[in-house]
């Protein structure tokens, strides 16, 4: 299995760098089978039926995009320099892992200032990451950081526009809950309060799992045996509440849909031990590629993902590489928009 078998052209002008407003009146292709629709978000109350459950992924996106300077006294006097720092995930020390811009202008023990009220020291550095020391903790460090910081929005937006107050709002989910990722689950983007009220409505329920969703889904698959690519990990977990909550819908026939890859991954990694879902929490590093046995998922509704990107393969794993290059094909023809801030699909195998 090549990665070239997961590459497909994208004319420039089909990358999102906003969403759509209101959120559910984004495009939706609804792919059933080997029949493809156009549709849209808000049109998904016709293609889901009483008893159908959502699994939505309640992770809280932090503002982990910080700028701030660095001072130091030398003999020339008391000089600065600006260091543009992104979060990645907290470690079990108490410290920040992040990347550092440019890091060779931080030494460790020097502190970084980034606001009146937040600011950290430099531990220690390890695989071109450094370890970020923060004078807060709890809410007092949420509520700075969240002051200070801006949203990390993915590489493919950052080139082209810098985060701004409007990403506070787009690109959080509205259920948001559990702090903890530096990327959005994109495909829950698409849904607003009135959309899962008329979905409640008509009978369909919802579970809530948490994935806090790292850095690391950004980073490109190098090798050309796609099978042997290490995925990165990312700390999830599946109540005793959700997993019963699957199972029952799972028993009464109605179809376990999740939204986005990442509460696809993670309930699929819940039921990896015997193949049933079951309460989980931990550090999953699962990799879905063709030929993978799906356990709970019936159904996805996702983006449109990046060439030769593992979230790619995934969609290739639940409804074959064939239907999915033409899923592919017909959305660029058509001029879906990709990625983050993108339209969505429906995928029932």
């Amino acid at each position: 299995m090549k990665l070239s078998d997961f590459d497909f052209d994208l004319p420039e002008t089909l990358i999102a760098t906003r969403p759509a407003h209101p959120r559910s009146s984004a495009r939706l292709l609804v792919a059933e089978g080997d029949v493809t629709h156009d549709q849209h978000v808000g049109d998904l109350l016709h293609w889901l039926n009483p008893g159908d459950r959502l699994v939505l992924n309640d992770t809280k996106v932090i503002p982990a995009r910080l700028f701030g300077q660095r001072f130091r006294d030398s003999a020339q006097g008391r000089v600065s320099a600006k260091v543009d720092v992104t979060l990645l995930e907290p470690r079990a020390d108490g410290c920040w892992a992040g990347l550092l811009k440019p890091l060779r202008k931080v030494k460790v023990g020097e502190t970084i200032d980034f606001s009146d009220d937040l600011s950290a020291t430099l531990e220690a550095v390890e695989d071109g990451q450094g370890h970020l020391r923060f004078n807060l903790a709890g809410d007092d460090f949420d509520a700075a950081l969240n002051a200070a910081g801006a949203m990390p929005l993915p590489p493919y937006i950052a080139a082209k526009r810098p985060a701004d107050a409007h990403d506070k709002e787009d690109y959080q989910t509205v259920w948001a809950k559990n702090s903890g990722a530096v990327a959005a689950p994109t495909a829950s983007l698409h849904f607003d309060k009135a959309l899962l009220a008329a979905l409640g409505e008509k009978g369909v329920t919802f579970t809530h799992v948490t994935l806090h969703v790292g850095a690391g889904t950004f980073l490109p698959v190098k090798v050309e045996d796609v099978t042997t690519h290490k995925m990165h990990a990312e700390w999830g977990r599946v109540s005793a509440q959700a997993a019963a909550e699957i199972a029952q819908t799972k028993a009464a026939g109605g179809r376990i849909i999740p939204v986005g890859t990442t509460a696809l991954r993670l309930i699929e990694s819940a039921a990896r031990a015997t193949g049933d879902i079951a309460p989980w929490e931990g550090e999953t590093d699962i990799f879905i590629y063709p030929g993978f046995t799906f356990h709970v998922t019936d159904a996805l509704m996702t983006n449109f993902h990046l060439p030769k990107s593992t979230l790619l393969m995934l969609v290739s794993a639940l409804v074959g590489q064939e239907r999915m290059k033409q899923v592919y094909d017909h959305a660029v023809g058509q001029g879906y928009r990709f990625f983050s801030y993108g339209d969505a699909s429906l995928l029932i195998p």
